[in-house]
């Protein structure tokens, strides 16, 4: 396998001055986006983890793809909620920004990133790539949203708008209806928030696993006592089962 450090290499030689062949990668994913960058350092900049900084000589600099991912974030959401403001007129706030938050989560945006295969294109160490940092669905998210802010600056909002309503938000209906994406949390808060005017307690109760595939055991109490317990990938979602497992205890979804 070619080591990370020469692939960067690679890339800085391509945007220096002079000839030289744009990189199979790169060529890839712009098709998979359907968008050629003008500026493809953006693109580069975009996929670049942070496990390549410890793969710089003394003295290089490096980047990664996280204040692209920022910027990402924010073009991501703007797009979204005017999408769901022109396509839902008859809906209040309060549900807009339920769907808003469902369609711009990590559990539906790592799924969207699947479907292009952004895995495959991302850049990070060698320990990195062995350890399957790639395929977490943290990472493939961050480098999604870092993908749409580098064609926000590449050109301007109208291609990241199209991209996103191709990707993200072309099958809306089937997401917002799939309970796999329902936000049980949200539910189990509302309903505490009604009975007994509080909120339910989260809590960690072990983690098992190596570093890179870790799984979290989570309980939810309600009033002192545990209400449920899940596991999960993450903590986040280890907190989404135990809300949910709490939530059928209380009768309160099918």
């Amino acid at each position: 396998m070619i080591l990370m450090r020469r692939l960067l290499d690679g890339f800085r030689k391509l945007f220096a001055p002079g000839p030289g062949k744009v990189p199979e990668n790169i060529l890839l994913l712009e098709k998979k986006l359907d968008y050629r960058f003008k500026n493809r350092e953006l693109l580069t900049e975009a996929l670049t983890h942070r496990s390549t900084l410890g793969e710089l000589k003394p003295g290089e600099t490096g980047i990664t793809y996280e204040r692209l991912e920022f910027l990402g974030d924010s073009v991501l959401a703007l797009v979204t909620t005017e999408y769901l403001m022109k396509n839902f007129p008859d809906e209040n706030e309060g549900q807009l920004t339920q769907k808003k938050s469902l369609l711009v989560s990590k559990n539906v945006l790592s799924k969207k990133a699947e479907i292009i295969d952004l895995k495959e294109h991302v850049i990070l160490s060698e320990n990195a790539f062995k350890g399957g940092v790639h395929g977490q669905d943290s990472i493939q998210t961050a480098v999604l949203e870092a993908v749409i802010g580098a064609m926000y600056l590449d050109g301007g909002l109208e291609p990241a708008r199209l991209f996103i309503e191709d990707l993200v938000l072309s099958d809306i209906d089937e997401i917002v209806g799939h309970t796999d994406h329902i936000n049980y949390k949200s539910h189990l808060q509302e309903w505490t928030q009604r009975k007994y005017k509080g909120y339910p307690k989260y809590r960690v109760k072990s983690t098992t696993g190596p570093e890179h595939d870790k799984l979290f055991l989570v309980e939810v109490r309600i009033n002192e006592g545990v209400a449920g317990r899940g596991r999960g990938k993450s903590k986040k979602d280890a907190e989404q089962m135990a809300a949910k497992e709490a939530l059928v205890k209380l009768r309160k979804i099918h």
